[in-house]
């Protein structure tokens, strides 16, 4: 059973930083795509960062040379460095786990609360 669990949410002064992580089970991150998402108050989810099991990553304009997605292969963990954090970017974030064959799982979500 895959289990993706996220953490390191919270709330943070704009201009401040956050690092997210999302300890997976049941599946190796590193032969998959995994990626963060967010769904703010009122507004569709939407796709922040993904990295492919290649090591290749993406980028929302809206996050790009903020934020900094990664890998430990070890911990089998991925994480997102988030930096300069804006008002803009509250909201919950979500872990995701895709392959070829579609969607594999999500992470029940950790929110992040950026105070101007």
């Amino acid at each position: 059973q895959v289990q993706l669990v996220e953490s390191g949410g919270g709330l943070v002064q704009a201009g401040g930083s956050l690092r997210l992580s999302c300890a997976a089970s049941g599946i190796i991150v590193s032969l998959n795509v995994m990626g963060w998402y967010r769904q703010a108050p009122g507004k569709q989810r939407e796709l922040v960062a993904d990295i492919s099991s290649g090591g290749s990553t993406k980028y929302a304009d809206s996050v790009k040379d903020r934020f900094t997605i990664s890998r430990a292969n070890a911990e089998n963990t991925v994480y997102l460095q988030m930096n300069n954090l804006k008002p803009e970017d509250t909201a919950v974030y979500y872990c995701n786990a895709r392959n070829r064959g579609g969607n594999i799982g999500w992470g029940q979500g950790t929110q992040v609360t950026v105070s101007s």
